[in-house]
């Protein structure tokens, strides 16, 4: 691995030659190879990747075919690295920082970003995009042949080195240990806010959950910090009522063993009527009607999660939205603020409040990160970590 000194004088900054895991053909292992990645632009800074976590997204698109799919690329959106050169224009971190990468960004000057209702940045708005957030058609990133590699989720982390935007980076407390700080960077972040933030569950409430995979499980963590008195599972895995115990879940329904009935009748029979709260964190149009059907009348709030398959349509009978007041709304990024949201997130694991160490039930090297695929493939890990160097 090639590296340059950084100093004050940005215009002295040279690519860096590192290691990479390119996604080159859909499905199919990804390249441990050498690649070079460019300085960092005005806004943007370059940082040094300390450990990544694998999450289901990065399945999802490793596996797509179809647009917003595109090869080779770069996966890998769940991190912590430290600052290693910054571009013009870049005040709010230096060299040596250490820092969470998010997929959303948090400019703090839109009339989004600094509103309360909202974390939809409107200068920097998400999208599943191959470039730089400020710069179309622009790659940080090449291979030793001089071909573009096209970037993810505005972050890249399976690989030694990336560029971001300074706007999709969180500068947080370096003595967090990095394998916890991480998982704050999507996972967590995303199912603890949407029951903390966008659904803003009750103490005493009953919620339930639709997929107990690790996202459906950090809505259960958010759950209990809120205080819920029930917490239901719905998955087809009996296994996972175990593990989702562990995270505050207290009843469980195979949906695959309901008999004649339908998953939301068996909730509806269960709780007196519905749920206050019913998350969706599978991506199955199918369970977010299940889930809307399921909450109760009048304040009953169904948040979706999941991400299905391109094209996907929720159709919902509107006698039944117009007669029974129920809510349904999306939760990107658990509807957190990154750059105010998690620094309290990590204040509360440090307090020993919010509980991380239970996310991550593997710990490997970078170099074994196909082996990773295949346990998360597999269901056979919540989190797994993969460590640089």
């Amino acid at each position: 691995m090639e590296n340059n000194k950084s100093s004050g004088d940005k215009s002295s900054l040279k690519p860096i030659r590192c290691k990479a895991a390119v996604c080159r053909k859909a499905g199919e292992p990804l390249v441990m190879e050498e690649i070079l990645v460019a300085p960092p632009q005005p806004h943007e800074v370059r940082i040094r990747i300390i450990c990544t976590a694998l999450c289901h997204s990065d399945i999802t698109f490793w596996k797509l075919q179809v647009p917003p799919a595109c090869f080779p690329r770069i996966l890998g959106h769940e991190a912590i690295g430290v600052v290693e050169s910054v571009g013009e224009s870049v005040t709010e971190v230096v060299v040596g920082d250490t820092v969470l990468p998010t997929f959303m960004a948090d400019c703090g000057d839109c009339v989004d970003c600094k509103s309360p209702k909202s974390n939809l940045c409107s200068r920097l708005p998400f999208k599943v995009s191959p470039w730089m957030p400020r710069y179309e058609n622009s790659s940080r990133f090449t291979d030793l042949n001089g071909n573009t590699l096209f970037h993810f989720l505005n972050v890249s982390s399976f690989s030694e080195y990336t560029v971001l935007d300074v706007a999709h980076v969180v500068k947080i407390d370096s003595s967090i240990p990095p394998s916890r700080a991480c998982l704050l960077s999507c996972g967590v972040s995303t199912g603890v806010g949407a029951a903390w933030k966008t659904a803003q569950v009750e103490q005493g409430s009953t919620v339930v959950i639709f997929g107990l995979g690790s996202i459906g499980l950090a809505v259960a963590e958010g759950a209990r910090l809120c205080g819920a008195s029930r917490i239901i599972g719905v998955d087809i895995n009996p296994t996972k009522f175990e593990v989702g115990q562990k995270f505050g879940i207290t009843e469980f329904v195979n949906s695959m063993t309901c008999e004649n009935k339908r998953v939301s009748e068996v909730i509806n029979e269960m709780t007196g009527g519905g749920a206050d709260y019913c998350f969706e964190c599978v991506g199955s149009s199918s369970l977010v009607q299940e889930a809307y059907a399921c909450c109760r009348k009048g304040w009953g709030k169904t948040i979706t999660l999941g991400v299905d398959k391109p094209g996907s349509e929720i159709c919902l009978n509107s006698s039944d939205v117009l007669h029974n007041g129920k809510t349904l709304m999306g939760s990107l990024f658990g509807g957190l603020k990154a750059k105010s949201h998690i620094p309290l997130l990590l204040k509360r694991y440090m307090s020993k409040e919010l509980e991380l160490d239970k996310f991550v039930t593997h710990e490997m090297k970078f170099e074994d990160i196909n082996d990773a695929f295949q346990l998360l493939l597999d269901g056979r890990c919540i989190r797994c970590v993969l460590w640089m160097g």
